[in-house]
C-alpha cells in the first residue's frame, strides 16, 4: 500500500502529463514520483524543456495530470473541483512568479491584500496585516507607492509579501529571481530561506537559477520529464563553477 510519511506535504504519484500539438502527442511529464516535507526549502532544477514547470504547475493546481495524482496534505487536488481548488489555493499556496504578477493601479499595500479580500478578511484586519508583511520584506515605508515607482527587486518583494497574504503553508516561486540583477536575486533567495526557517513555510522552486543549490534543503534535478535524482544540499555532487552545461 502506498502510504506517506506524515510530515509530507505534497506527495506527486505517478504523474504523466502530454499534450496536443496537432495531431502529436507530446509527453511533458513520464511517470513523476515525488515527496516533499513540512518546511522544506526544495528547488526542482533543469534545463528548458525538462519537464520543471509543468510538475510546478502540477503542485501549485495550476494544471491537472493526464495520469497520476498529486496530493496536498494528502487531499487528492487533482480531484477537487472548481471551487474546491480555488478555495485550497487561495488559502494553502502562495504564489511567486518571474513577472511578478503584481496589478499596476494598486498600490504595494492593496496588491499585499487582495488575496485576504478574496479571502473574506475584514477591510481593517486585511490592512493592519498587509502593513506587516510589508514590513517583513523591507518595504512598509513604501506601502502606497506602484509598481511603477518601485524597482525590479521591491516588485518581487510585493509579490512575497502577498504570497504570505493568506499564512499558506507552501510558498511556490517560478523562476523568482528570472527577472532581477545578481545581488537582488540574492536577496530574494534570502528572503525566501527566512521564511522558510522563521514561519516553517515549505518553499517548491522552479528555476534555472544555480544560487538556488546554497539555501534549499533538497535539489529535485528533472530531465527528459523524469526526476533523474534528488540530493540533499550537503551531498551535492555539483558546484556552482561546474555546472555541466546540460543544466543550464
Amino acid at each position: 500500500m502506498d502510504m506517506a510519511e506524515p510530515n509530507n506535504i505534497v506527495r506527486v504519484s505517478g504523474v504523466i502529463k502530454d499534450f496536443s500539438l496537432g495531431k502529436n502527442i507530446v509527453h511533458v511529464l513520464k511517470g513523476i514520483d515525488l515527496e516533499i516535507k513540512t518546511g522544506e526549502y526544495v528547488s526542482i532544477m533543469g534545463p528548458s524543456g525538462s519537464g520543471k514547470t509543468t510538475l510546478f504547475n502540477m503542485i501549485g493546481g495550476l494544471d491537472k495530470p493526464t495520469d497520476g495524482a498529486v496530493f496536498i496534505d494528502e487531499i487528492d487536488i487533482s480531484q477537487l473541483d472548481a471551487y474546491e481548488l480555488a478555495w485550497l489555493r487561495c488559502r494553502k499556496i502562495g504564489y511567486i512568479f518571474q513577472t511578478f504578477n503584481i496589478i499596476q493601479v494598486m498600490t504595494a499595500l492593496e496588491n499585499v491584500t487582495l488575496p485576504m479580500t478574496f479571502a473574506g478578511v475584514p477591510d481593517e484586519e486585511a490592512r493592519e496585516k498587509g502593513m506587516a508583511l510589508l514590513e517583513v520584506v523591507g518595504l512598509e515605508k513604501r506601502f502606497q507607492h506602484r509598481p511603477f515607482e518601485l524597482s525590479g527587486g521591491q516588485q518581487q518583494r510585493v509579490a512575497v509579501a502577498r504570497s504570505l497574504a493568506n499564512d499558506p503553508a507552501i510558498i511556490l516561486a517560478d523562476e523568482p529571481t528570472g527577472n532581477l540583477d545578481l545581488a537582488t536575486g540574492e536577496e530574494i533567495i534570502k528572503l525566501l530561506k527566512m521564511l522558510s526557517r522563521e514561519k516553517g513555510v515549505t518553499i517548491i522552486s522552479a528555476t534555472h537559477d544555480l544560487k538556488m543549490l546554497n539555501v534549499s534543503d533538497r535539489v529535485i534535478w528533472v530531465s527528459d520529464g523524469r526526476v533523474e535524482k534528488i540530493e540533499r544540499r550537503d551531498e551535492l555532487s555539483i558546484s556552482l563553477g561546474q555546472i555541466n552545461e546540460k543544466w543550464r
